[in-house]
């Protein structure tokens, strides 16, 4: 194989191993949203 095909495919295969490693866990907070309670005292 030319020098050119051995080069794409060392950096697909490079490409993929990164793409693959960095899977972070997306952390989702379920927690509910509570107003302050508003006072007329102004």
């Amino acid at each position: 194989m030319s020098l050119t095909v051995k080069s794409l495919l060392a950096l697909g295969l490079f490409t993929v191993f990164a793409a693959c490693s960095q899977q972070e866990e997306e952390v989702i907070i379920d927690a509910p949203i509570i107003e302050e309670p508003t006072s007329n005292k102004f």
